[in-house]
C-alpha cells in the first residue's frame, strides 16, 4: 500500500525521513551567498593588503617608506647599484643615469633615472620596484621616488626622476647583514590607461617629475 501524500517516507532500517524544512533551505542558501560575498571581497582587498604587509615587512624584497632621515649615519660602507626595465607594450627608454654608488649606512644619497616616451600617443605608466637580496628590503628606505604615482609622458618627452634614499643603520645590528656588500634597486615601468587630461595637472608638475 502507498503512503499518503504528506506522509513521512521511509529509509531502509526503518527510520523516517522528514522533510527539510523551507526556513532552514533558506537559511543554508543565505549562508552560502554571504560566504562567497565575503570571498570576492577579500580577494579586493589582499592586493593593498599584501603591499603594505611588503612595504612594513620589506617581505620580498619591497622597500620601506620614510619621513625622516636617521639621525646619525656609520662607517660601514654599502654599494647600490641601479635597474632600469620596461614592460611590453609601453615604448619607453629608461635607465638609470649612473649604474651605481657608494653610500655609509645611514647617509641620505639621491640618484635619478631618465625616462623617454619613444611613441607617438602619450602613455601613462606605473613603476614596481625591489630590492637584491630580498632580506635587505627591511632596511632599504625611500623618502622620495617617482615609484609612489603614475607618470605620465608625452610623445617624445623626457624626465629626469630623483630617488631619496637610505640604508636603515639597524642593517649593521642584524647578524644575517653582516657580510652584505651590495644592494641592488630595481623597477619595472608597466603601461596603464593614459587619463583624460594627458597627465597635465592643473597648478604646475607632478611630484617627482623634472621636465627637460
Amino acid at each position: 500500500m502507498e503512503s499518503p501524500p504528506n506522509s513521512p517516507a521511509s529509509a531502509p532500517g526503518g527510520r523516517t525521513m522528514r522533510p527539510v524544512p523551507r526556513w532552514r533551505q533558506n537559511a543554508v542558501f543565505i549562508a552560502c551567498v554571504v560566504f562567497v560575498a565575503a570571498m570576492a571581497g577579500a580577494s579586493y582587498a589582499a592586493v593593498p593588503l599584501y603591499q603594505m604587509f611588503c612595504q612594513i615587512t620589506g617581505f620580498g624584497g619591497a622597500t620601506k617608506v620614510a619621513t625622516a632621515a636617521p639621525e646619525r649615519a656609520l662607517e660601514r660602507v654599502i654599494e647600490v647599484r641601479f635597474d632600469a626595465n620596461v614592460a611590453p607594450g609601453l615604448n619607453w627608454s629608461f635607465e638609470p643615469e649612473v649604474r651605481s654608488m657608494q653610500l655609509r649606512i645611514g647617509e641620505t644619497k639621491i640618484a635619478y633615472y631618465r625616462v623617454r616616451n619613444r611613441g607617438a600617443e602619450p602613455a601613462t605608466a606605473a613603476a614596481t620596484y625591489n630590492v637584491t637580496p630580498a632580506q635587505s628590503g627591511y632596511y632599504f628606505a625611500k623618502m622620495q621616488c617617482f615609484c609612489f604615482t603614475d607618470q605620465t609622458l608625452q610623445p617624445g618627452e623626457t624626465l629626469d626622476m630623483p630617488v631619496v634614499f637610505f640604508v636603515d643603520p639597524a642593517l649593521a645590528e642584524d647578524p644575517e647583514m653582516a657580510h652584505l656588500k651590495t644592494i641592488t634597486l630595481s623597477y619595472t615601468f608597466f603601461p596603464k590607461a593614459t587619463p583624460v587630461a594627458a597627465g597635465k595637472p592643473a597648478g604646475g608638475a607632478e611630484a617627482g617629475r623634472t621636465p627637460l
